[in-house]
C-alpha cells in the first residue's frame, strides 16, 4: 500500500464537508478506584474520581469527524430535556453544527452511563425507554434533508434502531446525494430493516452482517465470506466492509475476491466506539478521492489508535498519519 496516496488522502480530510444522521445519545463516564468489595453484595465499590460527558451515538460519529474534518453537522433528535440540552451544548461547543438537530418535549434523551475502574468497565447504566417511531417529526426532517445534504461532500447514516431513522428520510436521502455527486455511507442496525439502496458503502460488524444476511454467526471464514456477498446483492451498494475487531477488517466489492485487513492495533484497552471511528474515517477517505482499498485501510489505522485508548476517544491527523508510517 503506497504511503504517501494515504498520507495525501488524510490531508485533504480538512476540506471536507460532512453531514452525521442518525441516534443521538449522551454518553457519560464515572472514573474511579476500587480498593475493595461490597459487604453488601460480590461487587466492587468504585471511589468517584471524576466525571467526563461526551457526545454519543451518532453524535460520536460526527465528533470522530470534527477531529479531522472541515465541516461537521448533525441531524438527529432529542429531548427538551436536561440531556437534551447538556448534548446540545456538547456538539455546539466542539465545533459541529446542530441545525438539523430536532428537539422535542415527547421524546426522551438517551444516556448510557459507564463505570470505569484502573482503565477496565465495571458496569454500563442505560438509561432510555422504548419510544415511538420519530414519523411525527418526519415532515421536519425532510425538509431539513432537502436543505443541508446538496451542501455536502458526503453523509453518513449511523442507525441504532432507536426510531429516528425511517425509510422515507432513507430514500430522500439518497435521492438528494445521488442528485448532487454526495458520497453515502451507512451503519446499519439489524433491527431496523430499511432498504439502504443508493449508499456508496454499508459498514456492518461481524455479528450484523451474520444476522441481516440470516445466517448464524460463527467464527469461520467460510460463512463470514458467504454472509458478504448476500449483503452485496441485498443492500445493492458499491461494496460492504465488515468490521471483524481484533481481525481487521473484510472488504466486499462486486467480482472481486474479498480484501482482508489486519488490525494495526497494538494494544486493545476498550472498544467502545470503535465502529463509530471506523465509519468516520472511511466516509472521509471516499469523499476525498480514495478507492475502496485505500478507504478501508485508512480506516482500519483509525480505528487501532482509538482501541488503545479508554472510553468513547477520537484520532488526531498526526495520530493517524504517524500510524501510517509506522505501517
Amino acid at each position: 500500500m503506497n504511503r504517501q496516496s494515504m498520507i495525501g488522502i488524510v490531508r485533504r480530510f480538512q476540506s471536507q464537508k460532512v453531514l452525521v444522521i442518525g441516534d443521538l445519545m449522551f454518553d457519560e463516564f464515572i472514573w474511579g478506584r476500587v480498593n475493595r468489595i461490597s459487604p453488601e453484595a460480590p461487587v466492587p465499590i468504585v471511589h468517584v474520581t471524576s466525571e467526563s460527558f461526551f457526545p454519543g451515538g451518532a453524535a460520536n460519529v460526527a465528533r470522530n469527524l470534527k477531529e479531522v474534518a472541515g465541516d461537521v453537522s448533525m441531524m438527529g433528535l432529542v429531548g427538551r430535556d436536561e440531556y437534551g440540552r447538556r448534548l446540545l451544548d456538547l456538539l455546539r461547543s466542539g465545533g459541529i453544527g446542530v441545525e438539523g438537530v430536532q428537539q422535542s418535549e415527547d421524546w426522551q434523551t438517551i444516556v448510557k452511563t459507564r463505570i470505569i475502574a484502573r482503565n477496565q468497565q465495571v458496569v454500563r447504566v442505560d438509561r432510555e425507554r422504548l419510544q415511538a417511531g420519530a414519523s411525527a417529526h418526519t415532515t421536519a426532517a425532510l425538509e431539513i434533508l432537502d436543505r443541508l445534504v446538496p451542501q455536502m461532500d458526503a453523509v453518513i447514516l449511523s442507525d441504532y434502531a432507536k426510531g429516528y431513522l425511517n425509510q422515507q428520510m432513507v430514500d430522500r436521502t439518497m435521492t438528494l446525494a445521488q442528485g448532487a455527486g454526495v458520497t453515502v455511507t451507512v451503519d446499519p442496525h439489524p433491527s431496523n430493516p430499511l432498504d439502504w439502496s443508493g449508499a456508496t458503502a454499508i459498514k456492518p460488524n461481524r455479528e450484523e452482517a451474520f444476522r441481516v444476511a440470516g445466517r448464524h454467526p460463527v467464527d469461520e471464514e467460510g460463512p463470514l465470506l458467504e454472509a458478504g456477498k448476500i449483503l452485496l446483492d441485498k443492500w445493492k451498494t458499491q461494496f460492504v466492509v465488515i468490521t471483524l475487531g481484533e481481525q481487521g477488517m473484510l472488504l466486499f466489492r462486486r467480482d472481486q475476491v474479498p480484501y482482508h485487513i489486519p488490525t494495526r492495533a497494538r494494544e486493545i484497552f476498550d472498544v467502545s466506539g470503535a465502529g463509530d471511528t471506523a465509519m468516520a474515517f472511511l466516509t472521509l477517505a471516499l469523499s476525498a478521492g480514495a478507492d475502496p482499498v485505500l478507504a478501508a485501510e485508512i480506516a482500519n489505522h483509525a480505528s487501532g489508535i482509538v482501541v488503545a485508548k479508554v472510553g468513547t476517544a477520537t484520532v488526531s491527523e498526526g495520530e493517524l498519519i504517524g500510524s501510517i508510517q509506522q505501517d
